[in-house]
């Protein structure tokens, strides 16, 4: 395993490029376009983080503000690009959001992404009923300073596991499935819809869903640099109100988010539909982060040595930009779909 020291390098390693998607002309219908905002958002193309690309296709004709989601593909590329300042908005894995505020990153979680929406994932052929089954082999997690990682030594502690149990690897989302094909790793825990495509292509099988293992799950948060908040604090109010209402509008037009964010993901819009039309499988409602459960995060990846200090959950979380009545964003679908 490694050191938390080893940790902290990797996430100072040269930053790797992004994928950004193209930027889409503004239309000639979107009055003053050439003054409106633009603001670059981070995501990985994981459906916790299906309201951002969702927001940015809302936000294409807005007069006001853009928010261009910029794709990524591995959590060490969006902390990296956090830190140099080429991003002032992401969305970020809650333990490593943590990290970065402990290195003296100066930044704030102001939203949620998401709830529930991963997948424990074992190989097709496997007798494993339980993680216990599982003891000896190779799991993969997203990252040592993800959710996933922690939720994991939560529930081996509570099948009475020990620490060295499981062999962990991380591997970059999109690589999961391959590798439980290949039999490199037994199983793996990640967000959607990287489980669900071991499940349709008939190489792996469901162990447990995250709201199984610990209800209302949190992966990933929405974290915002100081300097944002300083600077255009209207504008983070607006990026909020922007994710919200596409929450909203995703829970009750699962079809239409997948259509939405299948160019997005640069992934097969079946298989979206396949993660969202699953009760229970993902949420986007309930996205204010709370005190409680955002210190029992804390607290887990400090007993997991990814902390040194208790970092002030009470001062890290700004609400203050989430709005008080959500409703349900009003996407035009006539060029959803299509390769923006």
């Amino acid at each position: 395993m490694p050191t938390r020291r080893a940790f902290l390098c990797l996430l100072g390693v040269p930053l790797l490029a992004g994928c950004p998607k193209p930027a889409t002309p503004p239309t000639s219908s979107s009055p003053n376009i050439a003054a409106r905002e633009d603001l670059k958002v981070g995501f990985l193309p994981v459906t916790c983080h299906l309201t951002c690309p969702v927001t940015d296709f809302a936000s294409r004709t807005s007069s006001t503000a853009h928010y261009e989601s910029e794709k990524f593909l591995s959590w060490p590329d969006v902390a990296n690009a956090f830190k140099a300042g080429r991003l002032d908005a992401t969305f970020m894995i809650a333990p490593l959001a943590m990290v970065l505020r402990e290195q003296g990153v100066p930044c704030h979680i102001v939203y949620l992404g998401h709830r529930d929406g991963s997948t424990v994932i074992v190989a097709k052929n496997s007798t494993a009923k339980s993680l216990k089954d599982l003891k000896g082999q190779t799991f993969a997690i997203p990252n040592k300073a993800s959710n996933q990682y922690l939720v994991i030594r939560y529930l081996m502690e509570k099948e009475g596991m020990a620490e060295g149990d499981l062999i962990f690897k991380e591997l970059p989302p999109p690589q999961m499935p391959a590798a439980l094909a290949a039999g490199s790793i037994a199983g793996y825990f990640v967000g959607e819809p990287h489980a669900a495509k071991a499940e349709v292509t008939g190489v792996g099988r469901v162990l447990y869903k995250a709201k199984d293992i610990w209800p209302q799950f949190i992966s990933c948060v929405l974290v915002v640099s100081d300097r944002l908040i300083a600077q255009k604090p209207a504008l983070v109010k607006d990026l909020v109100r922007g994710i919200a209402e596409s929450g909203e509008w995703a829970e009750n037009h699962r079809d239409e988010a997948a259509k939405v964010a299948a160019p997005y993901f640069m992934q097969d819009e079946k298989l979206l539909k396949y993660v969202l039309d699953d009760p229970g499988r993902v949420s986007y409602r309930q996205l204010t982060p709370g005190n409680e459960e955002m210190t029992k995060i804390r607290d887990m990846a400090m007993k997991a040595g990814l902390l040194k200090t208790a970092v002030p959950i009470s001062d890290f979380l700004d609400t203050q930009f989430i709005p008080k009545k959500i409703e349900a964003a009003k996407i035009n679908m006539a060029d959803a779909g299509k390769k923006l």
